[in-house]
């Protein structure tokens, strides 16, 4: 199923969205939508039941989508380097001072929670003082659901709840300038996610196609068949000693062609639309202000 969180009359909700996309309709929480989805996760990992729907089905033209966990419970985990073609086109800028071999060990970093957007909220640049070197990046995102520590490459993903859409806006120049990456990923509105989750009973995430356009030009086009580390390694390396909990995020790499990466180098400037597709889970879509 399709878990979306939004606004309708004035207030938060949580609702189960239509197969064709057209409706929503409420779970019954009672109003415990603060955080989004992440009520839904917990409750999953606790073995109960997803809440009963309730009430009509709402016109998702009439809603507003906010992100589907609109403040994740603690940072994003990210993956840097994780397909092969975006490991080229940036040996020599970002990943120059790394191993050379990038299926050594995944680059991990993360993102703040106060960064997330949702789909069709602006992303705001930091202006020429702060950096001009703003890229994009297209992720699938896995959910986790079940938590755990020191979970196998076997067993990880029995602890996948759902997926969703990131877009790991960042700058390029503060990125490279701190040699660690958290500062130049963490702006605030760097993290569009959207437009909702879909569970894994309903996706394998394993097999999907991620796509990225720049104002109607195709950017970026990658299948997740070709990660260096597929989700099971990404699970069970981040979990390595570190416990990950109900609705932790996990953004496993973007494919090349990011700003970056063309001969000469473009990046966002204002008034460019950046739209994500991921196939089985939807559009994210936002502009640069």
């Amino acid at each position: 199923m399709r878990i979306a969180t939004f606004v309708h009359e004035g207030q938060r909700r949580v609702g189960q969205v239509s197969a064709d996309g057209l409706s929503v309709t409420l779970f019954g929480i009672n109003g415990a939508a603060a955080r989004g989805a992440l009520p839904l996760i917990e409750a999953a990992a606790r073995g109960e039941a997803l809440p009963p729907l309730a009430g009509a089905a709402i016109p998702l033209s009439t809603v507003r989508l906010e992100a589907p966990l609109p403040l994740p419970r603690r940072n994003l985990w990210c993956v840097g380097r994780n397909y092969h073609e975006h490991a080229k086109e940036l040996q020599t800028s970002v990943f120059k001072d790394n191993n050379a071999n990038p299926a050594t060990w995944p680059i991990v970093f993360t993102k703040v929670p106060e960064c997330v957007i949702a789909n069709g909220d602006d992303v705001v640049l930091p202006g020429a003082a702060v950096s001009e070197q703003i890229d994009y990046e297209a992720e699938l995102a896995v959910i986790i659901g079940t938590g755990g520590k020191n979970i196998t490459r076997e067993d990880a993903m029995k602890h996948v709840f759902g997926y969703t859409i990131v877009n790991d806006v960042t700058a390029r120049d503060v990125q490279m300038r701190h040699q660690q990456w958290d500062m130049g990923k963490s702006f605030d509105t760097f993290c569009p996610m959207g437009p909702w989750i879909v569970t894994a009973d309903e996706l394998d995430g394993q097999h999907t196609r991620v796509r990225c356009w720049v104002n109607d030009s195709l950017r970026q086009d990658g299948r997740t068949e070709d990660l260096i580390f597929d989700i099971p390694t990404l699970i069970e390396t981040i979990s390595r000693g570190i416990t990950l909990y109900p609705g932790d995020v996990i953004a496993t790499g973007t494919p090349a062609g990011v700003g970056l990466g063309l001969k000469p180098p473009v990046f966002l400037k204002k008034g460019d639309v950046v739209r994500i597709e991921i196939d089985g889970i939807g559009t994210l879509q936002n502009a640069f202000v």
